[in-house]
């Protein structure tokens, strides 16, 4: 089938890529925001750091460039980000809190694979979360807020206009972590970066289609609700768009059972 066809083309491109987690410049340092997937790293993490570790894993998920089920080997990460093997160690075990890894006595970490269960129930969660939270962010909502959320549009889709796939990929996720982040609260704004970063799991495991232009513009639609301020139309296209997301999540996973193990190659990155 086509739809299928589509899928299965996605996820060979994906393996094919060498995974590489981005470390940190002495340019982004200074630029960088603190959100845990718009920026690989926390503004005042150090290179060396559990949290460097950390958000550089959580970006190269989020982005598709790390596969349900690979390997993260010890040593590879701690070679690549010139940490011991008890720093990695701690940020697998940090990961793995995030449903993000998987921890197995006497075989390691590997990249988390989601079930179709808790797929479904991820996505439940998010649609009781978000409805709530664009109401909210619409009673608070100032010019700033919404120049803010414009911006972050205008990037998401130039980045699906040019086909860049793992960029792409992280702002249409990451939007959803804007709105929380116009509200100031730190505690919703970390749930919905955990809920989005296993949402990336789970579109690459479960999703039969794929269509990019199509989700911005259905964030276009709400954030054209929120500057509207209305708040009943916002919450009914943000429960729309993730219904429709998790329509698309199928029984059958498309990634194959057999475990990647590929050489983890660190990459100087900068942000869009």
């Amino acid at each position: 089938m086509k739809v299928r066809g589509k899928a299965q083309n996605r996820l060979q491109a994906a393996r094919k890529t060498v995974y590489t987690l981005p470390t940190m410049t002495a340019a982004r340092k200074k630029s960088a925001r603190p959100s845990l997937i718009s920026n690989p790293l926390p503004h005042s993490a150090p290179a060396n750091s559990t949290e460097h570790i950390v958000a550089a894993v959580t970006r190269a998920i989020v982005e598709h460039r790390l596969l349900p089920g690979a390997k993260l080997v010890e040593q590879k990460l701690g070679d690549q980000f010139g940490v011991s093997r008890t720093i990695v160690r701690q940020a697998m075990f940090r990961l793995s809190q995030l449903k993000l890894v998987r921890m197995e006595p006497a075989r390691g970490a590997f990249v988390a694979e989601p079930s179709i269960q808790e797929a479904r129930e991820v996505f439940a969660a998010r649609r009781m979360l978000e409805g709530q939270m664009v109401r909210q962010l619409i009673a608070r909502l100032t010019p700033t807020h919404l120049r803010q959320l414009k911006t972050h549009l205008r990037a998401e889709r130039e980045a699906v206009t040019r086909i860049d796939v793992p960029t792409r990929t992280r702002l249409l996720f990451d939007f959803h972590v804007r709105m929380a982040e116009v509200l100031g609260n730190q505690v919703l704004v970390e749930l919905i970066q955990e809920l989005v970063s296993r949402c990336s799991l789970i579109t690459l495991m479960y999703q039969s289609a794929d269509d990019a232009e199509a989700s911005s513009t259905e964030h276009a639609d709400i954030l054209a609700a929120i500057e509207a301020r209305d708040a009943d139309r916002a919450a009914a296209l943000i429960d729309q768009h993730l219904l429709t997301v998790e329509r698309q999540l199928t029984e059958h996973r498309r990634v194959p059972d057999d475990r990647l193990d590929r050489t983890l190659q660190a990459a100087h990155r900068t942000s869009p």
